[in-house]
């Protein structure tokens, strides 16, 4: 495997030691960075099989350090998923095959779980959806996500209280507290806007709902589409690193504020347009119904869930650029947050009316 930056991080030899009795196949196993999102690194593990076949597994680990408090925890992934497995819950999500907190083995913890069918859309639409013979099929992705998001905050959030992964009150309180700590563990630049957003995020703090499990990062690039007779299917969600218990509108908040539409653009449409913004799909308005409908819960207060949503972003991705800043990374989208938080924390006050 190629030597050096991300693609450098997973050696496949140490990875065949620790896990090749437990990974069936024969011989050794191949090791391919896949260069998608921007947080955790991702993997493919490949292993030949007896019938001549690859069977195929994905990898998670954290990037290089300096890291901010609790982000980039790959076993707290892992548990997640485990315990939604465990579950009675009919949640689309990767099975796990094994975690590693020994960071002796590839220098940082890790998790296996199995490769689920399906494509991740990001930059452009597939086959299956382009075009004007695809709107219907469009549309039907923005209801696949709603329906899976419903099932996850139908999901029992005991068993995760239980083995400490959320508290089912004070959530968005605590959200507030946190994400002003991740600010303050990777400020290397004032930015006026967020400290208005401070002010008004507590000035307006709704009443949470009856808590769920909360995904912390559901957008279209955060699952797996697959087509199918009859239209897309909802394959898999991934990336739960941020997964917790808390308030479930704060899942439909984040979805809604990357869900473009036509006539909008991305702060980072130099990079990756949002293909919601092709036309097509639901409108935010039609998608938000659609959740009222299938959940039973109020949306009246969405408008507070996006902004916030907007304003953990920007604190997240400010933690990326100082990161970038202190040349931790190799990840050339970081450079543009040098303009894309501040614009981020612009929509946000927008969104927000302060």
């Amino acid at each position: 495997m190629t030597e050096g930056g991300s693609a450098g991080l997973v050696d496949a030899e140490a990875l065949m030691t620790y896990a090749g009795d437990r990974l069936p196949g024969e011989g050794g196993l191949d090791v391919e960075h896949l260069a998608a999102g921007h947080s955790n690194l991702t993997y493919v593990v490949r292993r030949r099989q007896a019938d001549g076949s690859t069977r195929e597994w994905i990898l998670r680990r954290p990037p290089r350090g300096p890291l901010l408090p609790t982000a980039h925890d790959v076993i707290r992934e892992y548990r997640v998923l485990d315990l939604l497995a465990r579950s009675d819950a009919d949640v689309p999500a990767p099975p796990v095959v094994l975690s590693c907190t020994d960071v002796d083995v590839i220098g940082a913890p890790f998790y296996l779980m199995g490769r689920v069918d399906g494509t991740v859309i990001r930059e452009a639409l597939p086959e299956w959806l382009a075009g004007a013979a695809n709107a219907a099929a469009r549309r039907h992705v923005g209801d696949e996500l709603i329906d899976a998001l419903v099932a996850l905050h139908a999901a029992p959030v005991a068993p995760f209280v239980a083995e400490g992964i959320g508290r089912p009150d004070g959530y968005l309180a605590r959200q507030l507290k946190r994400w002003q700590g991740q600010r303050e563990g990777a400020k290397t630049r004032e930015l006026p806007d967020y400290d208005v957003l401070v002010g008004w995020l507590a000035d307006h703090l709704p009443e949470s709902g009856p808590p769920s499990v909360v995904h912390g990062d559901y957008k279209l690039d955060n699952v797996a589409m697959a087509p199918t007779v009859d239209g897309p299917k909802l394959t898999a969600i991934l990336d739960w690193e941020m997964a917790t218990v808390g308030d479930p509108l704060a899942d439909l908040g984040y979805l809604m504020s990357f869900w473009l539409e036509p006539g909008e653009v991305s702060e980072f449409a130099d990079v990756a347009g949002n293909v919601t913004s092709l036309g097509g799909f639901p409108t935010r308005e039609e998608m938000v119904q659609r959740y009222a409908a299938s959940s039973g819960r109020d949306v009246t207060d969405l408008t507070f869930y996006t902004a916030l949503a907007i304003w953990k972003l920007a604190i997240l991705l400010e933690g990326s650029y100082s990161r970038h800043l202190a040349g931790t990374t190799d990840d050339p989208f970081f450079a543009l947050l040098d303009r894309g938080v501040p614009a981020l924390l612009q929509r946000a006050r927008r969104v927000s009316g302060a």
